[in-house]
């Protein structure tokens, strides 16, 4: 039985990861954290999560429970903190949080010295499929054709454009050999001019309760070909990420993808 802790646990997405774990009998929920003040701290995650009481409270303090991996669906500053706390507990760590900075994933690598760590934006398995399929295309169709990204999001989403949308410019600008600083164009207003040759569009929708679909287009002059990927429930994310806390459960520090916890 793996023992996993769940970080930003009464969010949507960590809230369908208990859920599911408490499920199943390959894992234990050990600990559940939340910000401090969170209305729901010190109540049973069990109950929190609609199933029986598991006597394990919801806090917002130190890990406990001698968890072997932390999944951690939050917000940057606090996957950061309960990542190196961790670390020092020789807890791998499974986190699905976006929107880290620069520094911040600097950070991460360090902590990867210490412990098994996996950070995606997207822990769907069709999604880190597709993450493998676009660069390939991309190569294949050549310079001739635009690329464009477009994800549509609930409206509570906080971040944009989506952290899979931006994986997606990224393993396309690695197998074509664009620069994704200089070459992305994230929406357009107003008289822009002709498109560029190496431009990869990303746009952002936010609309309503989409659980995330994300479409790239490859266009040239004649035809228009398009990968598309629909998200029409969390337990896509949810189980990905259990299936990828089961791979990353007692093996060695460094930093491990998606889609080799994954099988893609």
């Amino acid at each position: 039985m793996i023992r996993i802790a769940v970080n930003g646990a009464c969010g949507r997405m960590a809230m369908r990861v208990t859920q599911l774990a408490l499920e199943d009998p390959e894992f234990q929920v050990v600990c559940a954290m939340e910000r401090p003040g969170h209305p729901s701290l010190g109540k049973d995650i069990g109950i929190l999560a609609g199933k029986e009481a598991i006597g394990i409270a919801l806090t917002s303090s130190s890990l406990t429970g001698r968890p072997q991996v932390l999944i951690d669906f939050s917000e940057p500053k606090s996957s950061l903190e309960r990542a190196r706390e961790a670390a020092n507990l020789g807890a791998a760590l499974l986190i699905g949080t976006t929107g880290f900075t620069e520094e911040q994933k600097k950070e991460l690598q360090a902590v990867a010295q210490r412990a098994a760590c996996l950070v995606s934006p997207n822990m769907s398995v069709g999604v880190n499929l597709l993450f493998n399929l676009v660069g390939k295309v991309a190569k294949a169709l050549g310079d001739e054709y635009d690329i464009e990204i477009v994800e549509v999001h609930h409206r509570f989403k906080k971040d944009a454009p989506s952290g899979t949308a931006l994986r997606l410019a990224e393993k396309i600008a690695e197998a074509t050999g664009r620069n994704l600083a200089g070459d992305a164009v994230y929406g357009r207003h107003g008289l822009v001019g002709e498109r560029k040759k190496n431009e990869i569009g990303i746009h952002a929708v936010r609309a309503g309760d989409a659980v995330g679909d994300h479409t790239v287009i490859f266009s040239c002059l004649g035809e228009r070909i398009e990968l598309v990927h629909r998200a029409t429930a969390r337990d896509a994310f949810a189980r990905g990420a259990l299936r990828a806390a089961k791979f990353l459960a007692g093996r060695p520090p460094g930093f491990y993808q998606a889609t080799e916890a994954l099988g893609v």
